[in-house]
């Protein structure tokens, strides 16, 4: 047997383990956010903000199919690290099995009912005319691919839930540069449009799915995973309980979030093809507040599982310290960069001026976004290294649907706002987690719940 390449979070320096195992992390959901970037940059200065506002809208109405991804494996990823807190590393492969097998069945569910239910939803979102048939061709290529953005995403949380952040970046920066080698030949060599976009995103997110299985499979004695492909298509009926358990609230947060957002984006849209375009830029830029904030809560809530599992109390509260401490002064270093240089950073994506003019308003919404991603990360780390499921749907449903359409109504519409007001109320309720998470970690509650 060769050295195991499992982490274990329960003991050791914990700033140094955090600092080593976010840091890729970090860079991967850097990686991510240009990845995402490249294709609006690529379109906008080709196709102008029409193509701007398509990808935008398709991309919006795509997101929301990778709900289930995103949630199962963010569970996934904390009920790994309980196995391995709790010396059950015996049951890995089984589990591994149970959940790729489940998710790859629903891939291919979402995907038909995508494209299904696709004019229905870009009419929901209020879609602009121009913009109209280049947002179906940027989410008809993604809906059909979305079986790899989920392939992506479990194999990815299967290496993070182990410790190990370090492939998972390695496998996003070969996407990363596929990306955007495919994004200049298909838009702008073969002017495949929207369409070339969204098959450069499919293909590199196919090509950075196999990579990850293939080394998954070249080191599953590393993982200590005894995982065979019967494994994949009879599920553990206890092990998937488990993880519709805790997946589900988690999804269900995902999902709510994106439809708030959806909601949003759609009055947003309403207003004007140059507001419309501005929100799919203003996205962009606000993902930034979620590159370090993201990070953490990943790393966070595998290194909060595993000690919750041992019962290392006093160590899950020197994490979310540090998790603070880092988060914090971030979200101040990019607030202070937009606050100075709004113009030069909204710039980088176009250069018509209407769309610019709408930029000065928004950065206090900006930082207000930085401020609510880092807290948020802070008590998502305990909220879902718990592996209560209980707390988790409740802060789904505040969190994603009550606080986020409530804000936005109030403010976009009963005050009359506008599109400002609806960012507002969106930025506002992402704190929402943060102060759940305050509540729960006073009442000292997450201590008890390691097994619910």
């Amino acid at each position: 047997m060769q050295d195991t390449k499992i982490k274990d979070f329960t003991k050791g320096n914990i700033t140094k383990q955090l600092i080593v195992f976010v840091w890729p992390l970090f860079l991967s959901n850097l990686l991510q956010v240009v990845y995402n970037m490249v294709d609006m940059i690529v379109v906008g200065n080709v196709l102008g903000k029409e193509g701007v506002s398509a990808v935008s809208v398709g991309g919006d109405v795509t997101h929301l199919l990778t709900f289930v991804a995103m949630g199962f494996a963010n569970a996934g990823q904390v009920l790994i690290a309980r196995y391995i807190g709790a010396g059950e590393k015996s049951k890995l492969g089984r589990f591994i099995g149970t959940m790729c097998g489940f998710l790859l069945v629903c891939s291919v569910v979402l995907s038909v009912l995508g494209i299904c239910f696709q004019d229905v939803m870009l009419s929901l979102m209020n879609t602009p005319d121009e913009a109209y048939d280049g947002a179906v061709r940027y989410s008809t290529v993604c809906m059909l691919g979305l079986v790899f953005i989920y392939g992506y995403n479990f194999t990815s949380a299967i290496l993070r839930g182990m410790g190990d952040s370090k492939h998972p970046f390695v496998f996003i920066s070969i996407a990363a540069v596929l990306n955007l080698i495919l994004d200049l030949v298909f838009v702008i060599g073969f002017k495949w449009q929207e369409t070339g976009a969204a098959l450069a995103t499919v293909i590199s997110q196919g090509v950075s799915f196999i990579a990850c299985s293939l080394f998954l499979l070249k080191n599953k004695e590393r993982f200590e995973l005894d995982v065979n492909f019967k494994s994949f298509i009879k599920w553990e009926k206890e092990m998937l309980s488990a993880l519709v358990k805790l997946g589900t609230p988690m999804a269900i947060k995902t999902a709510s979030i994106q439809i708030s957002k959806l909601f949003v984006n759609s009055w947003v849209n309403s207003y004007s093809v140059e507001v419309s375009a501005f929100a799919g830029i203003a996205n962009k830029v606000s993902s930034i507040s979620n590159l370090v904030s993201a990070a953490m809560n990943t790393g966070g809530s595998t290194m909060v599982g595993q000690n919750l599992a041992a019962k290392e109390y006093g160590r899950v509260k020197k994490i979310l310290k540090n998790l603070a401490a880092i988060t914090l002064s971030v979200a101040l270093f990019f607030s202070v960069l937009i606050i100075l240089f709004p113009e030069q950073i909204f710039g980088i994506f176009t250069d018509d001026a209407d769309v610019l003019s709408i930029a000065g308003k928004f950065v206090p919404i900006g930082v207000l976004l930085f401020f609510g991603s880092a807290l948020r990360a802070i008590m998502n780390a305990l909220l879902n290294g718990s592996g209560n499921y209980r707390i988790n749907f409740v802060t789904a449903i505040l969190d994603g649907i009550v606080m986020r359409i409530g804000l936005a109504v109030l403010f976009g519409l009963a005050l009359s706002m506008k599109h400002y007001g609806f960012w507002l109320g969106d930025a506002l309720a992402g704190f929402t987690p943060f102060f759940i998470g305050v509540v729960y970690y006073i009442s000292s509650k997450w201590k008890k719940d390691t097994r619910t």
